[in-house]
């Protein structure tokens, strides 16, 4: 395994990141917040309100890239539609990091990924350890000091504190709210020089208790082989001497897309505390844009949860497959095995389609117009009044339309779910508002029958399918 991932942007990387052209340039500006200025250290003002930020990353499972400059919005943009990821990460604060000019990098430009679903993972690259021949890399950035009196590294542990301080400060101008992980990259070092190795882990210690005392989680990104199997073995052997970070972040790059490394313990930072860098930089292209990344893959917070949902004071919506559903003969009833799959097509009108009569089993006049009316509003015609299985689909995707891929967890992905089990019945997908590899499986499957691109990605295309009743 390389002992270091690259962090500097290559010039023809560089080319490449700004190949999206001037459209891409525009809309960065238009997403800059306004009197918003920047120095090496980040932005200094935020004339916005960004307090309903949500925590990043927060609670995620699923696929992450890092590089040295933040994208453009229109990379990040049609990166969201076509590429498996859904986390990046951003460096936002250190003298010895690669691109300490951040082009694209603002408080609008943070805003705009959260919102959209982006998971953001914020790195410092400040002072690095004594011994590593790497650093300084401009000459004027320090490195952790490997003074000590009586064995005690105080100006280190001064150093941690302040990097903290520091990067807290630009979280907090860029709309990173309390609660979010804070990454401090340790590169690569010689772990058995004692010195260097003990200043390192008071840096480390001073950070994570500046952070946690500030309202932020402390998290540590090292190399498998030093950074993080030192501190993995201060926990397992002298677990009261230094306070140990809340995530660890393993550049291990063998290739395998988890979060397990043979350098680090099973039992360290498990379940849900670690990301993997599991590839180191190369180029990867996705909708004709190309980025230079290191691939991650995260497990952190409580991993991918989806919200709980109750429709119609407890009535049941989820099924494994759906009926199709008419009106019964005069004098007949509704069969009782069909009982459940009307109310809950009642249900979901009352939640969807302005049906406001009682929600029960019966299919009478009240639901034939509420049939006929969806039917008319979504293109199927209104002479009948059955409700097929391409009017479920129809149903499923009429809310809202976000891009869903591995690791996305909500509502919308509920709905895919449903539509997944009314397109293919006999998979018996769960339906628990949690993107995974089942329901990517399934969705692709329904994108190849259509011939529909970035496969095991929901996006417009897909929706529009959906929406059209396309089974």
């Amino acid at each position: 395994m390389p002992a270091i991932s690259p962090r500097n942007l290559t010039a023809a990387g560089l080319l490449r990141l700004l190949g999206a052209g001037l459209a891409a340039l525009l809309v960065a500006a238009l997403l800059t917040v306004p009197h918003h200025q920047t120095t090496r250290s980040g932005p200094l003002h935020l004339a916005k309100d960004v307090s309903t930020n949500p925590v990043t990353p927060g609670n995620f499972t699923g696929y992450g890239f890092d590089q040295c400059q933040a994208p453009s919005q229109a990379a990040m943009d049609t990166w969201l539609r076509t590429s498996p990821y859904l986390a990046a990460g951003i460096y936002i604060s250190g003298d010895s990091r690669g691109c300490r000019n951040q082009t694209y990098l603002t408080a609008g430009w943070v805003a705009t990924q959260l919102a959209k679903g982006w998971k953001l993972l914020p790195i410092t690259l400040g002072p690095q350890a004594s011994c590593n021949p790497r650093f300084p890399r401009y000459g004027s950035d320090p490195v952790i000091s490997a003074t000590a009196t009586n064995g005690v590294y105080a100006t280190a542990a001064a150093q941690g504190k302040a990097e903290a301080d520091k990067t807290v400060g630009v979280a907090r101008s860029l709309g990173i709210v309390p609660g979010s992980t804070m990454y401090y990259d340790l590169e690569a070092f010689d772990a058995g020089n004692t010195k260097c190795r003990d200043s390192a882990m008071t840096f480390l210690s001073s950070w994570t208790t500046e952070l946690k005392a500030l309202g932020y989680l402390s998290g540590v990104y090292s190399s498998a082989s030093s950074g993080l199997k030192m501190l993995d073995q201060v926990r397992q052997t002298n677990p009261g001497a230094y306070v140990l970070p809340d995530q660890v972040w393993i550049a291990d790059w063998n290739n395998q897309a988890n979060t397990s490394s043979a350098y680090v313990s099973s039992t360290g930072w498990m379940p849900h505390a670690r990301v993997k860098q599991y590839q180191g930089g190369h180029n990867e292209t996705y909708g004709h844009v190309t980025i230079n990344i290191d691939r991650d893959f995260l497990d952190v917070g409580q991993g991918s949860v989806a919200p709980g949902e109750s429709h119609c004071n407890g009535v049941p919506v989820d099924f494994s497959s759906y009926k199709v559903l008419k009106q019964p003969a005069s004098g007949a009833k509704v069969s009782a095995s069909l009982k459940p799959y009307v109310k809950a097509l009642k249900c979901l009108l009352t939640e969807r389609g302005g049906y406001t009569k009682k929600v029960n089993g019966k299919f009478g006049k009240p639901l034939v117009a509420a049939v006929k009316s969806w039917r008319a509003a979504h293109g199927f015609g209104a002479k009948s009044a059955t409700w097929n299985k391409h009017l479920w689909l129809s149903m499923f995707a009429s809310n809202a339309h976000p891009v869903l891929k591995y690791g996305s967890a909500s509502a919308a992905v509920r709905d895919v779910q449903r539509a997944m089990a009314v397109s293919q019945p006999s998979l018996h997908l769960p339906i628990t508002g949690v993107y995974d590899a089942a329901t990517q499986n399934a969705v692709t499957a329904y994108q190849k029958a259509h011939k529909i691109k970035h496969h095991g990605i929901v996006a417009g295309t897909t929706w529009s399918a959906l929406a059209a009743g396309k089974r």
